[in-house]
């Protein structure tokens, strides 16, 4: 400690600058090894509200809760619909928007939350986003036409917003270097899991009961992780100073060092009255112009961020490979149980697909996360694996819907999801660790972002708009976006080769 002590005689910038340097690196970011609360148990915590996010998702996907429109034939027979669908009398167009509509929340929200991660604790923040979540889904239950359901949905992704963006950091943060990206594939693996269980559950829920009993099944399961945000003992993210330090505040810690010296001195009378100023000023209301200053200084922070951050290439083309993956995906994940029912003819097309997302989901996710460890998880043996297996994958994707065959096409989808999935891990593990540790929520809110707007939204509203060519647009994605994915991130790697040759 004493090597860092700056007399109070000197007022030279190179004096003060290595003690509050000290300061910043003394900032904690992981878990005390005598804390109940052990990397492994935040690890599970957040993968649970991972799950429920995407069980959600499942959920409004499933035959059970989005149900189907009423229907009448030529002769005047008509059935009644189900669901959502038939309660509220959606059109394709009115039912992809609302599959698509908690995206406007995550648009507005993410930025926001990962901004504010530099000024307030990101657990409060994530404690903040559950419970709007919470209400939300509270909400969707309560709806009582399109334009209802519709708010609340966008109210789903604010709070989705503020768990997506800090949630990988804290983990990458925690995980033992030599299983950082294992660690990452497990929580990402709750995704694909979580949209399966969402079909499942909707199903059974919305046959059984009704689909409003689905989202307040979720809300109930979701309201003790939203507690848990606020009464948790905080943790605070590398790179960052803590929330409610004043020594992050001030500039290089000059104006604290120089309290301190002052306190340290025999003048206890002066020391009084620099603290009785400090206290005087704080408890002054804020006027509207500083309020609008530092609402422009935030906006101009994020702005230099945001510039860092598009100016790499390796992030921008990773997540342009990550946008092409998801388009597919995304395609398949909400498409998937009604081409399954209308061209093959399953009677429970919930239940296969959510069965084989299940178990390919888990098992590829695993798998591309414990395979990059052992490679040695690097940016450049990242991406030789996801050009690998993405390639791969859409072979085996794109030959499933050849067959006319149900068992043939199941077979070869399963082990093209298998591939996809272990892509989940390794893309992840780039977004973390091709910017600065500080840029981290920012580098995961834009990829989130970016491939819900360009990724899996714009592939289901294109399915509803031309329902008689939704196989052949299926087919086609998988094809030419597969190639998109592993050419680009080829070209990534020879660019990191060649830099580093």
């Amino acid at each position: 400690m004493a090597q860092h002590e700056v007399k109070p005689s000197s007022t030279s910038n190179e004096e003060v600058k290595p003690s509050a340097e000290t300061n910043v690196v003394r900032v904690s970011t992981t878990i005390p090894t005598t804390s109940w609360f052990t990397p492994k148990r935040l690890l599970v915590v957040f993968c649970m509200i991972n799950l429920l996010n995407y069980v959600d998702r499942g959920t409004i996907a499933s035959n059970g809760v989005n149900g189907s429109r009423k229907t009448c034939t030529k002769s005047g027979t008509c059935t009644s619909g189900t669901g959502i669908q038939g309660d509220f009398n959606l059109n394709n167009f009115q039912d992809g928007v609302l599959s698509s509509a908690f995206m406007v929340g995550l648009l507005v929200a993410c930025p926001i939350f990962a901004g504010l991660a530099k000024s307030v604790n990101p657990f409060r923040l994530i404690g903040v986003g559950l419970s709007v979540w919470t209400f939300a889904t509270i909400g969707c239950g309560f709806s009582f036409n399109f334009w209802s359901i519709t708010i609340f949905r966008m109210l789903v992704g604010v709070g989705e917003a503020s768990f997506i963006s800090l949630a990988a950091p804290f983990i990458d943060d925690n995980a033992p270097v030599a299983q950082k990206t294992a660690w990452l594939a497990i929580f990402f693996m709750c995704i694909p899991t979580g949209y399966a269980v969402g079909y499942v559950y909707g199903g059974l829920v919305g046959n059984h009961y009704t689909w409003r009993y689905a989202f307040w099944g979720e809300s109930i399961l979701m309201l003790p992780f939203a507690i848990l945000g606020f009464i948790m003992k905080p943790l605070q993210l590398k790179g960052f100073v803590p929330a409610d330090s004043k020594k992050g505040l001030a500039p290089l810690g000059a104006a604290v060092l120089e309290v301190q010296d002052k306190e340290d001195s025999n003048h206890k009378v002066g020391s009084s009255s620099i603290k009785d100023d400090l206290q005087d000023k704080s408890s002054e209301k804020p006027s509207k112009l500083e309020i609008a200053t530092k609402i422009l200084d935030q906006f101009s922070r994020f702005m230099k961020d945001m510039k860092v951050l598009l100016l790499d290439k390796v992030y921008v083309v990773n997540v342009l490979g990550y946008i092409a993956y998801n388009f597919v995906i995304g395609a398949y994940s909400y498409w998937g149980p009604k081409a399954g029912y209308n061209i093959y003819h399953m009677t429970n097309a919930d239940m296969i697909f959510g069965g084989i997302t299940i178990v390919c989901g888990i098992l590829g996710t695993l798998a591309g996360g414990f395979v990059l460890d052992f490679m040695t998880n690097t940016i450049s043996n990242a991406f030789k694996l996801l050009s690998v297996v993405t390639f791969i994958g859409a072979i085996f994707c794109f030959s499933a819907f050849c067959f006319r065959s149900m068992y043939a096409f199941l077979a070869l989808f399963a082990i093209g999801e298998l591939l996809v999935f272990a892509t989940q891990g390794p893309v992840n593990f780039v977004c973390l660790h091709s910017v600065k540790p500080s840029l981290r929520p920012l580098s995961m809110a834009v990829s989130t972002v970016s491939i819900h707007i360009f990724g899996d939204v714009p592939s289901v509203t294109s399915c509803w708009s031309s329902p008689g060519s939704c196989q052949q647009l299926e087919n086609n994605c998988s094809c030419s976006n597969s190639y998109i994915v592993s050419s680009s991130r080829d070209m990534v790697y020879r660019s990191i080769s060649s830099q580093r040759g």
